[in-house]
Order: C-alpha cells, then sequence, then structure tokens
C-alpha cells in the first residue's frame, strides 16, 4: 500500500497541472489527471495556488464539493474501467458515454455519483464495500436494476470461510 496524505494529493494534481505544458513529460498517470483537471476548469483556481488549499476543508453546506476527492474519483473510476473490475463496469461505462454523446465526463459523472454513494454507505455501515449495491448504482442510470446474479463481496470472502469452517 501507498502512504498517500490529503497534502500528497492535492500536490499532485497541482504539479501536473503546472506541467501541462510538457504533456509528452508526464507518466500515464499524469496523463489521465490533466485530462481531468482540463475538463474542470473551475477546479484550476485551486491548482493555481495550491498552498491555500492544503488544508480547506469543503463541506456540503458550502455548496461545494471537494475538488480534490472528485478529480480522485474520476482517476478511481478510470482505473476500474482500464481493468474491467468489478466485471462488467467497463460495459457500462461504454453504455453511459454512448448514452451522453460520448461525454466521457457526463458518463464518469454518473459512475462517481454511484461510488461515492456506494462508500458513503459503507462507511455508515461500518461494513467493506457492497459491490452488488454499487453494480445496481451503476446501472440505475442505464435503466437496468439488479444483476441476476448476486456477487461475492470481497470483504465477505474471509466471513464465509469462517461460517463454514475452513
Amino acid at each position: 500500500m501507498y502512504d498517500v496524505n490529503t497534502h500528497d494529493v492535492r500536490r499532485f494534481f497541482a504539479e501536473v497541472w503546472q506541467q501541462r505544458l510538457l504533456p509528452l513529460q508526464l507518466n500515464g498517470l499524469q496523463q489521465k489527471a490533466l485530462r481531468i483537471i482540463e475538463a474542470h476548469p473551475e477546479y484550476h483556481r485551486y491548482l493555481e495556488r495550491i498552498e491555500d488549499y492544503l488544508d480547506k476543508t469543503w463541506t456540503p453546506e458550502e455548496g461545494e464539493s471537494n475538488p480534490f476527492l472528485h478529480m480522485s474519483l474520476h482517476l478511481s473510476i478510470q482505473e476500474q474501467v482500464g481493468i474491467d473490475q468489478p466485471p462488467g463496469i467497463r460495459a457500462i461505462y461504454q453504455q453511459l458515454c454512448a448514452q451522453h454523446n460520448d461525454d466521457w465526463t457526463a458518463a464518469e459523472h454518473d459512475m462517481i455519483e454511484a461510488l461515492a454513494e456506494t462508500i458513503w454507505a459503507a462507511q455508515r455501515s461500518g461494513k467493506g464495500l457492497d459491490v452488488n449495491a454499487y453494480m445496481t448504482r451503476l446501472r440505475k442510470p442505464l435503466g437496468l436494476g439488479q444483476e441476476e446474479h448476486a456477487r461475492i463481496n470481497p470483504h465477505e470472502v474471509g466471513l464465509s470461510d469462517k461460517i463454514s469452517g475452513r
């Protein structure tokens, strides 16, 4: 595991933004981040004055979401789609892109909403992420319901072994 803190994440995005004029010198992750940053000009002001925002806390009451969390969720979605994990997420992404006339940001925004809800539910319940609920949330904008066959949640793998005595 990597030891990444809030400041590191925020500085990562700011450094990518500072290096935007030399995109060929960016690694793959940085190029993905730059594409996300460019799609969100409303966040440029934070990146240009990063030291002012290293410790800022965004709250729903302020009516503005955390731009660094938002961009990080984009990266998470892109990683999930890239490796098709959970299986089927790539197909959902492609269908959402088609539904949004090939607007990848709109498709990812639908997916980010599903991911954020799933993370929030996991935090609230104190359990791991529920991949079935996540996939159902991802399928909702496409007018689809739950999948036919339930998936095993990663946090339940050890639990099922304990229950069966293995």
